[in-house]
């Protein structure tokens, strides 16, 4: 075991305050990180708050890690001490499950353990997160960094990198394709930049005008403004493509409107209902997809690093 520092909330509605805990010592498998940065995702905060529910306290958030090797147990070969690594939303999975063979442990039959807000598989202890020092991760769940990447610009791509990224290569973006991101926030940044490097003419999709001026700077060919009636109908059934990173409940059903025969909209930011519903027409003509996706598994995560 060894003594971590870090930052905890102790309820819903305290704020963070130093806090420390035990890590458990490195096992075989284990890599023990020194943290250098830890991203701020918004998902932190919903835990924190316990706006999903199911939050377990004292909880210490933070799942977008970039650190140094500092000790790595007698069978890792993957990682020495000195390399720069990294650690996203999760930390270990069943191993054996079919996704889990397929090398998409966020899908785990079993459930994934989260990086924070989750239980140790053996011991059953709470996981801590990285608003903290230090973090010991079994190897698999650990991306090699490369030293030629602004390690602290680095941090948000092993959560709102990968949520992005894991969906866009899924439905084969690329050259030719017409591929809307709608929202421009913390995920909606990374898919716009993503969606441009792998080829696609990028429209980004927005409420707020204001916006048009930074989605151009991150490389978005075009911006459309949704509340501009004839804006929506001027790109109606263009569309091959729209990553949705909207995070509260909306209408998608204007969206839908949007895509081509066949087309797909992917939903990456909301958990709770659509409001209002979405409506059957809205798929049913033009035989359209309404689908979603969750972080990545730690190959693709691995690819997009």
């Amino acid at each position: 075991m060894s003594l971590a520092r870090g930052y905890a909330a102790h309820s819903h509605t305290d704020p963070l305050i130093p806090y420390e805990f035990e890590r458990r010592a490195v096992g075989p498998d284990d890599v023990r990180i020194e943290i250098l940065y830890s991203g701020i995702c918004h998902s932190d905060l919903h835990q924190a708050r316990d706006d999903w529910g199911g939050s377990i306290y004292p909880m210490v958030p933070g799942h977008e890690i970039i650190g140094r090797v500092t000790e790595v147990g007698s069978n890792v070969t993957r990682f020495k001490v000195g390399d720069h690594a990294g650690v996203g939303c999760m930390v270990d999975s069943c191993r054996h499950c079919d996704a889990c063979q397929h090398d998409l442990e966020q899908y785990c039959a079993e459930g994934a353990t989260w990086t924070y807000n989750g239980r140790e598989r053996e011991s059953g202890a709470p996981t801590y997160g990285g608003y903290s020092d230090h973090v010991v991760v079994e190897q698999r769940f650990v991306v090699k960094v490369s030293d030629t990447l602004d390690l602290k610009a680095a941090a948000p791509l092993l959560c709102a990198g990968i949520t992005t990224w894991s969906p866009l290569r899924h439905w084969k973006v690329g050259p030719g394709q017409k591929v809307g991101v709608i929202g421009l926030g913390g995920l909606g940044h990374m898919g716009v930049k993503f969606a441009k490097a792998l080829g696609a003419h990028v429209v980004m999709i927005t409420t707020t005008p204001e916006k048009g001026a930074d989605a151009k700077r991150l490389g978005a060919d075009e911006v459309l403004v949704s509340r501009d009636a004839a804006q929506m109908k001027a790109h109606a059934g263009s569309f091959d493509f729209l990553l949705n990173t909207i995070p509260v409940g909306h209408d998608t059903n204007p969206y839908m409107g949007l895509l081509k025969r066949e087309a797909t909209m992917c939903l990456v930011g909301v958990l709770t209902e659509l409001d209002p519903p979405l409506t059957g027409g809205s798929v049913i003509f033009g035989r359209k997809h309404l689908t979603g996706s969750a972080i990545g598994g730690m190959a693709e995560t691995q690819e997009m690093m």
